[in-house]
């Protein structure tokens, strides 16, 4: 199983739109991956490492899937709406890891 995390940073001048990265995107995501997603989840940056400290990443995306071909054909199969509803949430370039989960808790 693997773990795509997809972070946002937090920087000067950027915005992001939690409901439509919520509502739509993140579905549509799911909708891309199919069976080969297990689940999703979203998190929403709070505080850095104390609650004064500014947020690293203003949101976080996570894919949980079971074959890292399959997560990748679908990438580039839907490549162009993937790219074209990024304008639609923020302005920010995400940083994209993709991670081999070697232990997950029940």
């Amino acid at each position: 199983m693997i773990k795509v995390a997809i972070l946002y940073p937090n920087e000067e001048g950027k915005s992001f739109d939690m409901d439509y990265y919520e509502k739509t995107h993140m579905p549509m995501m799911a909708n891309f991956l199919g069976k080969n997603l297990k689940f999703y989840e979203i998190d929403k940056g709070l505080a850095g490492r104390t609650a004064n400290d500014k947020i690293p990443f203003i949101a976080i995306g996570y894919f949980y899937c079971y074959n890292m071909s399959e997560y990748n054909e679908a990438i580039a199969k839907y490549r162009t709406a993937i790219v074209n509803d990024i304008p639609k949430y923020t302005n920010i370039q995400p940083i994209v890891q993709i991670s081999e989960i070697r232990y997950l808790s029940k």
